[in-house]
């Protein structure tokens, strides 16, 4: 992919979104090197940016995941790229917004032809136990001034030397769909449109309306796992979500409970 690298093109992107898409995209800024498409979005919306700003960059020089982890950006060599949207309601009205994230994630990637994609609660996207993508929400301002950026983190080509480093077993689309290149702007645009429609969608019915559609994607219902809270830690047997975007939990007692994402880690066990 490398030797014939289609850098990221802001015009061709924005020609390209849906024309739904086109009317809530405020701004679309595409950088060469940002320390992080969330945090320039983050400041933007201290700024008083208003909701429908999108950034990418070809690479982060300190992309984040959950929890302060890291996030491996080589250049052009995956998709980072992030949205800040505006809510009028309460913050826990948002409850399950990081799952219509994974949600819109795999619905582009299902078109384009990634058989078996599926998504590991809350953040995570998958493809055959591997990690393809991932998914950070973060947040401020108030009840009536509330703002979320969610930004989006896709293995498009990783290079191997640098791939090494990654802690957990992952894939590319690069592997997955067995070609030498793929249209970099093509897919900014499909991921884009489908995201800010979502948040669109979610902003007038929420995550129940999503929660069937998401259960069809799920990777750990009927597994047993592991919740890893600021706390404690608790294992059982995941029996799927709620309308809320929780995990329910069934423990050794037969219970079944609802956790809710934040500061809570989840691993398969084997």
């Amino acid at each position: 992919m490398n030797s014939a690298l289609e850098l990221l093109d802001r015009e061709h992107i924005l020609a390209g979104l849906t024309n739904k898409a086109r009317d809530l995209v405020s701004r679309l800024e595409v950088y060469s090197v940002l320390d992080s498409t969330n945090h320039y979005l983050l400041a933007g919306a201290r700024e008083g940016w208003v909701s429908g700003a999108v950034c990418l960059a070809e690479r982060q020089t300190a992309g984040r995941g959950r929890q302060g982890r890291s996030w491996l950006t080589p250049f052009g060599a995956s998709l980072a790229y992030s949205l800040l949207w505006r809510f009028a309601g309460p913050p826990e009205a948002l409850s399950g917004l990081s799952l219509a994230t994974g949600l819109a994630v795999a619905r582009v990637l299902q078109r384009i032809g990634v058989g078996e994609v599926g998504l590991k609660w809350p953040n995570d996207v998958w493809w055959r136990g591997r990690k393809l993508g991932g998914i950070l929400l973060e947040s401020g301002g108030s009840t009536g001034n509330f703002y979320v950026v969610a930004g989006v983190g896709l293995n498009l080509a990783l290079p191997g030397e640098e791939a090494a480093v990654i802690d957990q077993p992952w894939v590319d689309l690069q592997e997955i769909l067995g070609v030498e290149r793929i249209s970099r702007n093509r897919l900014a645009t499909a991921l884009i449109s489908e995201l800010v429609e979502t948040f669109n969608d979610f902003q007038q019915g929420g995550f129940a309306e999503l929660a069937t559609e998401w259960a069809q994607f799920d990777q750990v219902a009927g597994r047993r796992v592991s919740l890893h809270l600021p706390n404690a830690t608790v294992t059982g047997i995941a029996r799927g979500i709620d309308a809320t975007g929780a995990l329910l939990l069934e423990t050794v007692d037969g219970g079944v409970k609802p956790y809710i994402g934040g500061e809570i880690r989840l691993r398969v066990q084997t």
